[in-house]
């Protein structure tokens, strides 16, 4: 193995989903308010970034929110696993046909970095039948800093293979400029994609190494993920 693929989840391989709803309802439950949540920016942020902004902005102190986040997680992922039955993640297109073809590469290994705490992104790939492909990942559990998380997966990727990958050999896929901004703080190779809030021009400012439609066409982007 050679090449590190981290996959973001949201706009990069799905959409949809009751994820919102049940962080609606269970920040609601667990703290009382949801803040400003209707006209809050989500894009590339970590799921306790989340919390601490609008639970912040909704004046609660840091004390109290740190306090509620383990009953906050439990009851968003109850929430979420009773919903997605009837309202699952859609594939974005080209995105089963990559994942395969990918996973077929002896020298391509692949991983997640991705703002969902490690629950939330294995119920949403679950959804979808994604959840056993990705064996390791760097997620908003494990630090509320999005540009903390390719180096805890870069080390995972260490533990589950024996590989070392240094950064260059790695290559951030995401559908946001926070997404590309992290894989150039890591000092990894970037691919942005027009498939969530942002389109090809807004992501071409930021400076990605690749700035892709779309994944329809498979060979086109394995050629871009491996030069």
């Amino acid at each position: 193995m050679h090449t590190l693929v981290l996959f973001d989840i949201d706009g990069t391989l799905v959409r949809g989903g009751p994820a919102k709803v049940s962080f609606h309802a269970a920040m609601l439950e667990t703290f009382g308010t949801v803040g400003a949540m209707d006209s809050y920016d989500f894009s590339g942020k970590t799921d306790p970034q989340i919390v601490r902004g609008l639970l912040a902005a909704a004046g609660l102190e840091d004390t109290v929110i740190d306090a509620g986040l383990a009953g906050l997680w439990d009851r968003y992922i109850g929430e979420l696993e009773s919903r997605i039955s009837t309202n699952p993640m859609r594939l974005l297109p080209g995105v089963a046909g990559l994942i395969e073809a990918l996973d077929s590469e002896p020298e391509v290994a692949l991983g997640l970095v991705t703002g969902n705490i490690v629950r939330g992104a294995q119920v949403k790939l679950g959804s979808v039948g994604l959840a056993e492909c990705f064996e390791v990942g760097g997620y908003g559990s494990d630090h509320e800093v999005r540009e903390h998380l390719p180096a805890i997966a870069l080390e995972r990727a260490f533990e589950a293979w024996g590989v070392s990958f240094p950064p260059e050999s790695a290559v951030i896929v995401g559908d946001t400029p926070r997404d590309v901004e992290c894989g150039k703080h890591a000092g990894t190779r970037t691919v942005a994609v027009a498939t969530g809030n942002f389109g090809r021009e807004q992501l071409e400012t930021t400076g990605a190494d690749t700035v892709l439609d779309d994944f329809s066409d498979v060979a086109s982007v394995i050629e871009v993920l491996m030069p």
